[in-house]
């Protein structure tokens, strides 16, 4: 018998404000059909003025643990990722963890953007291999309206906030048995950090900041990056790209979707692809999306699913799962 790390509940949570790009073009020069056919994106989620990252994650952490049949009380692990922090320090984990009741065990935040869920899903499943964690949530939340400049049409028709999470537990299976999370690949290249940043840090200006992006240049990267990433991962867990039951892409913009999935041969139809309705929620978008797609009944127990993200670092990478 081998230990696995399996997928056992995904919840989310999206703030009740929806933002078209139509009332979009009464705010910045755009219109909609200029977002739809450079992105897909139709609308996104916008997070009132008294709701925080926290919030958002810890009704995504409630959904989750809801959906697994467990409380606060049987999680010892929380990884938060995020990149919109509710503050400096304390880490969004800790207090998402307070807002649930959790009061044992451990939790911290990752940092790696767009990125950040498929590496908190990573180290979530390396604590719980090597250091005794037996179950455990990963949350992906973002307030990326918190960071946009209003005025700037190229990056703030892309974003929106709203909060995904999965639970993990340990469990055994027959030796040969591919079930549970399968592997990961990630990767980093901070040559690049400056083709998509936010201008501002505690550091750096003392402020929050706003989000830059040289899109056309992200773009080319996000494509081939991702794509490797999943090549390799594909290769090291002996799975073929034909094996995979489901594709849940970080949602950036459609048309990297369909740039990957072609690149790596995937059958369109295997694409879960929510960024039309939610936009690029950064670090909450895969888990969003696996959320939907378990809940309209298309990805269902015994599938293999395929994730991948790529962000601001460069931080990219995968993860293959059998639920």
């Amino acid at each position: 018998m081998k230990q696995v790390i399996r997928v056992t509940g995904v919840g989310s949570y999206l703030p009740s404000r929806i933002l078209t790009n139509e009332d979009l073009s009464r705010m910045v020069d755009t219109n909609d059909e200029w977002v739809k056919a450079r992105t897909g994106i139709s609308q996104r989620h916008i997070a009132d003025d008294g709701q925080f990252t926290s919030d958002l994650g810890a009704e995504a952490a409630k959904a989750a643990l809801k959906a697994a049949g467990l409380t606060a009380d049987d999680i010892d692990l929380l990884v938060c990722a995020t990149a919109t922090p509710d503050y400096t320090f304390p880490s969004t984990a800790t207090i998402i963890q307070n807002k649930i009741g959790m009061r044992q065990g451990a939790a911290f935040d990752v940092g790696a953007v767009c990125s950040g869920f498929v590496f908190a899903l990573a180290t979530a499943d390396g604590l719980m291999r090597n250091s005794g964690f037996k179950k455990a949530l990963v949350v992906g939340a973002e307030t990326f309206s918190r960071i946009l400049d209003w005025s700037d049409r190229t990056t703030c028709v892309l974003f929106g906030d709203g909060a995904g999470a999965v639970v993990l537990e340990e469990d055994t299976a027959e030796d040969d048995a591919q079930i549970g999370l399968l592997g990961h690949n990630l990767r980093t290249d901070g040559s690049y950090k400056d083709l998509l940043y936010v201008d501002g840090g505690p550091s750096v200006t003392q402020t929050v900041g706003h989000l830059r992006m040289i899109g056309n240049q992200v773009f080319k990267h996000a494509v081939v990056n991702i794509s490797s990433a999943v090549e390799n991962l594909l290769t090291t867990t002996g799975v073929d790209h034909n094996e995979i039951d489901w594709f849940v892409p970080h949602q950036a913009n459609q048309r990297i979707l369909d740039g990957v999935a072609k690149r790596l041969s995937i059958d369109s139809a295997k694409i879960v692809s929510t960024v039309g309705k939610h936009g690029n929620t950064s670090a909450a978008s895969v888990p969003l999306a696996l959320a939907e797609a378990i809940d309209d009944g298309r990805v269902k127990s015994g599938n293999l699913v395929l994730t991948e993200a790529m962000g601001g670092g460069f931080a990219w990478g995968a993860n293959l799962f059998r639920l």
